[in-house]
């Protein structure tokens, strides 16, 4: 059975029971606890948490999970991966325990004529938690096994929690036993013996801590009690397939036997090349996946993971032998095969593989420029008399330039050095524990939800008026200051207040919240921000300016406040998030369908764009954009917006943006001259394009490996923007007489001119420099033989100083050992080079030694040849110091 018939089966199986299959979500999540989407409930947390009320009772999906803890473990074992598919079922206050029970064991073990997996029961034992003996009942009940084939596990490996306060719950798993050759009888903790594949959570209690994963405390039961499963589809794959493990299943094994192909290795032969062989198989997948939902490579966060995996893969390829481009021919195998389930692999592949293969182009480069530093690093080890490259010089060649850590042993070994890998190791410990220090500190920045969780439970959701409205009479419901319920707050002070309803726009979508006042009697606050903290709930950011503001009094009194968003501000950001889709639907018209944001920012009168691109633009392409820009607003194009299901949505040719989530219900689509732009969103817009006023592009730029970022001025800020650069003409067109069609070639002329005055002055400075050298070669000192000057030359930049030294040299007498060391000093900048002709060198005089010799007090280094050496540093204080150093190092090499 295939993988896609097993999913297949998974989700008719559970639809057939009632459920309602989800489709997965994208693998970015909006959740600053967690970089990709790693289990298959993630998406369906704010309904475990009470965040949000579920659409439905039950649900199944299979989703695209990804866990990146251990990126260097991966295809050392064959359990494990970096991308994989969770298949689950959900129920929220729906079924409880048997049924979930029921309806896993009925798949499983259905035969697979009657659209069941066929497992054999007799390979077949379920484990559960240690003291929950309903379980063990239930499990008795529904399947017949006897007490024996029914494992009972601790908390480190059957109790569930999301590792925070909140509901957690007992497991019980589905084993399959792969019989005494992969371990002994009845141990279950030799996983490869006995296979979970399949978790049930039965998510019944309330922690109130939880200190560990087998430390908590249970503070009661769950109002509702929930079901939670998981299945781990390449898992039931291999087992189903009758292969070895994961990475010989239908879809990932085609990736391995081409790259056996391009490499004439083979798969099962070498376990070091095995695991090259995964990592291939894996990082390919797990990468195209990745690139697939909008992630970019990058030096930071998502983007780092990503290029790890592309590099990773392209390097395992390497070892094996093959040295071309490795990507464009294993990533439509992968593709081909990953495509079956998901489509946009395929509409895609243009932007997916242009990420892809660019990002293997520039390590390729890497590897050539890495190679070239390890060289370098090598001989200096070599010529020290050492056999080990230090562990920060390994560490520099992998953080700085990339160079992963086994290529430099491998190239050590190959240049008879062995290199430090335990100074390499803590160098690198020292990292991550400052990426988790960084991590941990930017996670504590997320405010408890507790407390808006019990507003919204007490109150009901804010009634959202923001699209109706600018205005309402609005009852306050609650008042929070320093996440704790407060009852009032002084003159000047800010808190955050909780209103029935709002005509307030919560930040969203790249859209900036709108700004305003709510007047009460006595008294008014300003808006500063409105969030939502939790679904349904709308927080508005106040400061009093003027009177106290006392909730109870409010509520005694009229019990109202009006709520009055700025009509400036709103128009401003309407302006800016329309023109944010007509740039982006421009953007695509210059460039191609490829083009798709994957970030935007917007206030009033400004907007940013950024969409994944993998070279800059040309100012030709720029201003295309901002012409069809225009003449989108000049045709005054109608903009509507629709609900509708997000399946529907797509199937419309709504854009659905990177990285964004969306509602499995009803999702807003807007559109702008039909189907011209069409993209999911939640922003507020204008009611024609012409309503933009302008779309003025001030620049466009990167931002990142694979990304760039357009800005534009949209409305009056636009008009200003151009009123600026007007202003700028008629001043330069005043100074210069001239008129503004005339003004660049005037430009043009005047820098000319100056370029070519300043290549007069500089070829008048050079020739006074190297006038000196005649008369500073007459005044040369002799040393024990030797004809040496040591000169300052202060204004003189390296270039300078370089033929300064040579000319010197050349002019002292012929026949004699000559010396020339000169030393320029330019903005507290330091450029030395010694000089020395074969009779000195003959007397033992090195030019390499002598500039390594006054490196250290100019506060640098330096070398070359025993003929000619320069160096510098950025210690000028002591030249004079290093000159006299230089007479005594000629006086002791030509005495010895």
């Amino acid at each position: 059975m295939d993988t896609a018939e097993i999913r297949r089966r998974f989700v008719a199986h559970f639809e057939r029971a009632g459920h309602t299959a989800v489709p997965s979500a994208s693998l970015l999540v909006d959740d600053p606890n967690l970089m990709f989407v790693n289990a298959g409930m993630v998406p369906f947390k704010p309904y475990f948490l009470g965040q949000e009320t579920p659409p439905f009772a039950t649900a199944t999906s299979v989703q695209k999970c990804v866990r990146t803890p251990d990126i260097e473990d991966v295809g050392k074992t064959t359990r494990h991966g970096t991308f994989f598919e969770m298949c689950g079922n959900f129920s929220f206050g729906d079924y409880f325990k048997e049924r979930a029970i029921e309806l896993a064991w009925e798949l499983v073990t259905k035969p697979q004529s009657e659209g069941g997996w066929g497992f054999d029961e007799a390979k077949l034992y379920p484990s559960v938690y240690v003291d929950d003996p309903e379980a063990v009942a239930l499990w008795r009940k529904i399947t017949g096994l006897p007490d024996d084939r029914i494992a009972r596990l601790g908390k480190s490996e059957n109790y569930w929690s999301m590792g925070v306060p909140g509901p957690g719950g007992p497991c019980s798993e589905i084993l399959i036993d792969r019989g005494p050759a992969y371990g002994a009888d009845g141990d279950f903790s030799a996983e490869d013996r006995y296979l979970e594949f399949w978790n049930l959570v039965f998510m019944q209690d309330e922690l109130s801590a939880v200190r560990s994963k087998e430390d908590f405390d249970i503070s009661g039961s769950l109002p509702k009690k929930n079901i939670d499963t998981g299945m781990g589809l390449e898992r039931v794959a291999f087992m189903t397939q009758g292969v070895e493990n994961m990475y010989e299943i239908d879809v990932m094994f085609p990736v391995i036997e081409r790259a056996m192909e391009l490499t004439g290795k083979k798969y099962g032969a070498n376990p070091e090349d095995d695991v090259r062989f995964r990592v291939i198989a894996d990082h390919v997948r797990s990468s195209m996946m990745l690139i697939g939902d909008g992630v970019t490579p990058g030096n930071e966060a998502r983007g780092y993971v990503l290029r790890r995996l592309l590099r990773r893969a392209v390097r395992s390829v390497r070892l094996l032998g093959y040295e071309d481009p490795a990507l464009p021919e294993l990533m439509p195998i992968s593709r081909d095969r990953m495509g079956e389930t998901y489509s946009e692999l395929h509409t895609d592949w243009e932007r997916i593989s242009r990420v892809a293969f660019a990002e293997e182009e520039a390590f390729r480069k890497t590897l050539q420029a890495g190679t070239q530093i390890f060289d370098l690093a090598a001989q200096e080890v070599k010529k020290s008399g050492a056999t080990k490259l230090a562990g920060d010089q390994a560490f520099a060649l992998h953080d700085t330039y990339g160079f992963p850590i086994d290529l430099t042993l491998e190239m050590a070994s190959e240049a008879g050095l062995t290199v430090d890998h335990e100074g390499f190791r803590q160098l690198m410990a020292e990292q991550r524990e400052r990426a988790k220090a960084d991590a941990k500190s930017k996670k504590g920045q997320h405010a408890d939800t507790g407390v808006y969780r019990g507003i919204l439970d007490a109150n009901g959701p804010t009634e959202w008026l923001a699209y109706e409205t600018l205005s309402t009479e609005s009852s306050p419901l609650a008042l929070v200051s320093g996440g704790a319920v407060v009852r009032s707050l002084g003159n000047g002070e800010v808190g955050e207040l909780i209103l029935d309803r709002t005509p307030f726009y919560a930040e969203s979508g790249g859209q900036v919240a709108d700004a305003g006042i709510i007047e009460f009697d006595g008294g008014r606050l300003e808006v500063l921000d409105v969030q939502r903290p939790v679904r349904g709930l709308v927080v508005h950011q106040v400061r009093v300016v003027d009177g106290e503001f006392a909730l109870d009094a409010v509520q005694r009194g009229t019990g109202q406040l009006h709520a009055q968003v700025d009509p400036e501000w709103r128009t401003g950001a309407r302006q800016a998030h329309s023109g944010t889709h007509v740039v982006h639907a421009a953007l695509r018209d210059v460039l191609g369908p490829t083009a798709l944001q994957s970030g935007s920012y917007n206030r009033p009168g400004y907007l940013r764009l950024d969409f994944g691109w993998t070279q800059s633009l040309s100012p030709e392409q720029v201003k295309d954009i901002e012409e069809v820009s225009n003449q989108a607003l000049r045709a005054d194009l109608p903009v509507g917006w629709q609900y509708m299901t997000l399946p529907e949505a797509k199937e419309w040719g709504a854009i659905a943006l990177f990285g964004e989530t969306y509602d499995v219900g009803q999702v807003r689509v807007v559109e702008i001259g039909g189907p011209w732009s069409r993209e999911l969103c939640g922003g507020t817009h204008v009611d024609h394009s012409s309503q933009i006023g302008t779309i003025v592009v001030t620049g466009e730029s990167s931002v990142g490996s694979g990304n760039r970022r357009i800005e534009a001025f949209t409305g009056v800020e636009g008009f200003a923007y151009l009123a600026r650069e007007r202003d700028v003409v008629a001043q330069l067109t005043g100074l210069l007489k001239t008129q503004p069609g005339d003004l660049v070639g005037r430009v043009e002329d005047m820098v000319e001119r100056l370029r070519a005055a300043e290549k007069e002055i500089e070829k008048n400075r050079v020739a006074q420099v190297l006038a000196a050298a005649g008369s500073l070669a007459e005044q040369a000192e002799v040393v024990n033989g030797i004809h040496l000057v040591a000169h300052r030359a202060d204004g003189a930049g390296g270039g300078d100083v370089r033929t300064l030294a040579l000319d010197i040299r050349g002019r002292l007498p012929q026949g004699q050992p000559g010396v020339a060391v000169v030393i320029g000093v330019v903005d507290g900048k330091v450029a030395a080079v010694a000089a020395v002709n074969d009779l000195a060198r003959e007397r033992g005089v090195s030019a390499n030694a002598l500039i390594r010799a006054v490196g250290p007090l100019l506060g640098g280094k330096g070398g070359g040849r025993d003929d000619v050496a320069q160096g510098g540093g950025t210690d000028a204080s002591r030249v004079d110091e290093a000159l006299s150093l230089v007479v005594t190092e000629v006086a002791s090499a030509a005495g010895a």
